[in-house]
């Protein structure tokens, strides 16, 4: 039987006991109506499952004995980072749960010249804690035990101003100088795949990507939507450069 995986955002070890945080107790004791004795799978991201049981269960608390850690190996070896322009409400959330699924390492959601969502900075942040859980629900029912890092959303400017030196840089167009055919990697090199909003880029964001070393891959001749483009680009990335063989 396959055990409920629950993400934890807080230390844990072999041996010890923890109450754990409302959200993963309702989930547990409410939800799925687990009792004292039950066990479950809990992670927090360190590349670990911990085989866990539910020794006491209040109204308001929810406490498990932690009795083994178990390295989990479900990372790719492709480190593919995702610069998304923020797209409306249920597309972002697509977008973060597939590519999780898929393998990404890392989002950095982005606003460009041409972006239709606006938030103050109390929506932003409350859409960032959403987006991380999106992420990290994604993980639970993936397998994975690394949570890919959500960044705070941010201009185009300002996130590839942050941008590590080196690794590909890559934008999807049809008639980009780039063949997926011919493309290559240098042997653990980050990849960075930048998709535009739906509006997609201005010629000032082109200008800028371009500038920052990114360079336009032609993944096939068809011009594709923010929820999908991203998601077509990492699974053909992961077939060629990581771990969907």
């Amino acid at each position: 039987m396959r055990l409920t995986r629950v993400h934890v955002d807080q230390p844990l070890a072999a041996g010890s006991e923890v109450v754990l945080p409302e959200s993963a107790a309702a989930h547990l004791g409410r939800v799925l109506r687990l009792g004292v004795g039950d066990a479950c799978v809990l992670f927090n991201g360190d590349g670990h499952d911990y085989a866990a049981r539910i020794v006491a269960l209040g109204k308001r608390e929810l406490r498990v004995a932690v009795d083994a850690a178990k390295p989990v190996l479900r990372e790719s070896p492709l480190q593919l980072v995702l610069l998304q322009g923020v797209a409306r409400g249920e597309k972002m959330d697509l977008i973060l749960q597939k590519a999780t699924e898929l393998g990404a390492a890392a989002f950095h959601p982005l606003w460009s010249q041409r972006s239709e969502v606006k938030l103050d900075e109390a929506r932003a942040e409350k859409r960032l804690a959403h987006w991380r859980s999106v992420v990290s629900s994604a993980c639970e029912q993936s397998g994975r035990a690394v949570v890919p890092a959500v960044s705070a959303p941010v201009t185009l400017q300002a996130t590839l101003a942050a941008l590590p030196a080196g690794g590909l840089r890559l934008i999807l167009d049809p008639e980009g100088e780039l063949a997926f055919s011919s493309l290559s990697l240098d042997t653990g090199a980050p990849v960075y795949l930048a998709i535009g909003p739906e509006g997609g880029w201005s010629p000032l964001d082109r200008e800028q990507l371009r500038a920052a070393g990114f360079l336009g891959l032609r993944l096939g001749p068809r011009i594709l939507r923010t929820e999908s483009a991203g998601l077509a680009a990492i699974a053909a990335l992961q077939a060629r450069f990581g771990d969907l063989q």
